[in-house]
């Protein structure tokens, strides 16, 4: 079954204009009043761009630009502005074209989170609205898994390097309250704010921020530099190392978005498959489809890629690969096409060995 079909060259170049336009915008809107200077590190062999200055406590503060890429150095070479307005038209035309966008009231949480500094504190959007705005990154319209109700959310902390800052503190409770939508967040057992925000007059939609799981414990725990609670999840780290940066799309606008890797977004959605229990099926149907959708991309575009990452997440332990392999079984019921690339044959089988012994009537000279 086919996954994906590319979109318009019209609509890939006005996602593109869109991209550049927030990007351009978000970067001016955070150093026009500061003094400071562009710079780059390594992070896992990867290269990423930031502007460090001083605060005024005397810290030095870096917020993260983007990863090392001809439109992130164009734009550190310019060093120019964009007007909000021209983004937001430029994004209703992307739309207009064959683009995907999310429901205006999942983007005013989204776009509310990014105004106070979430994604420039290391913050990365995930769960479906991530799937939807790696189809628009890609060049590709998704034909499946992508609805929902979820708004969801990772923060790595200290736990794990993925190239985005992580010491720069904001208030995300108080962005959620300044919407005004009645978002509250649910109690733990401890009695304590726990990492999942709910409207009791529309419990259909909530928001979740997550963690990576960490050897502590798995209950959610509190997150001072965001003033929110994060819920570890097993696995996440995998999702969160060489994220990417999107334009994520609606009606009402854009805005710049910190995203997973679509590839090992896709590979860790095996893993979630083999996380969840029989309670979360529907979840789990959805999961199968969105990783069916990006590594059917990924062996298409880029199996060099989808073989290391493959390698890279069978490689981290027996748990790991128990539940991937319980992710693969499930996935390939649906998408049997990737069973070269996810179950790729030993090398040499199908190949005959040669027999050393003699044949019937043969005789053999002694051995020296």
């Amino acid at each position: 079954m086919e996954r994906y079909i590319p979109l318009s060259l019209n609509a890939q170049t006005a996602y593109a204009e869109t991209f550049d336009m927030v990007l351009a915008r978000t970067t001016a809107r955070s150093v026009a009043d500061l003094n400071g200077s562009f710079a780059k590190k390594q992070v896992k062999g990867a290269t990423y761009w930031y502007f460090q200055f001083r605060d005024i406590d005397g810290r030095v503060r870096q917020i993260y630009i983007g990863p090392d890429n001809e439109r992130v150095q164009k734009l550190i070479t310019d060093g120019r502005a964009a007007p909000v307005a021209a983004a937001d038209r430029l994004a209703r035309s992307a739309l207009a074209l064959g683009c995907a966008g999310i429901l205006p009231k999942h983007f005013a949480i989204i776009r509310r989170l990014a105004e106070y500094g979430f994604f420039k504190a290391g913050g990365v959007l995930i769960g479906t609205h991530a799937f939807i705005s790696m189809g628009n990154m890609l060049g590709m319209s998704w034909r499946d898994g992508a609805r929902t109700q979820d708004v969801d959310f990772a923060q790595a902390g200290k736990s794990i390097s993925i190239g985005l800052p992580a010491d720069i503190e904001v208030d995300i409770h108080a962005a959620l309250d300044s919407l005004e939508m009645g978002f509250i967040p649910i109690q733990s057992f401890s009695g304590n704010a726990g990492a999942t925000y709910l409207n009791p007059k529309e419990p259909e939609l909530r928001i979740d921020f997550l963690a990576p799981a960490n050897r502590s414990g798995d209950g959610a725990f509190n997150f001072d530099q965001l003033n929110i609670a994060l819920q570890p999840l097993k696995f996440m780290e995998f999702s969160l190392e060489n994220t990417t940066q999107a334009a994520l799309l609606s009606r009402d606008g854009a805005v710049l978005i910190n995203l997973p890797s679509p590839l090992r977004y896709g590979l860790h959605k095996l893993l979630v498959y083999g996380e969840r229990t029989v309670a979360f099926r529907t979840k789990s149907a959805k999961d199968l489809l969105q990783s069916a959708a990006l590594l059917s991309y990924s062996a298409a575009n880029q199996p060099a890629e989808l073989k290391e990452g493959l390698k890279d997440l069978l490689g981290r332990g027996p748990g790991w690969r128990k539940r991937a392999e319980q992710g693969i079984s499930a996935l390939l019921k649906i998408e049997p096409a990737l069973e070269e690339f996810l179950r790729p044959a030993p090398a040499g089988r199908g190949v005959a060995r040669k027999s050393k012994r003699p044949r019937p009537g043969c005789a053999t000279a002694p051995r020296r």
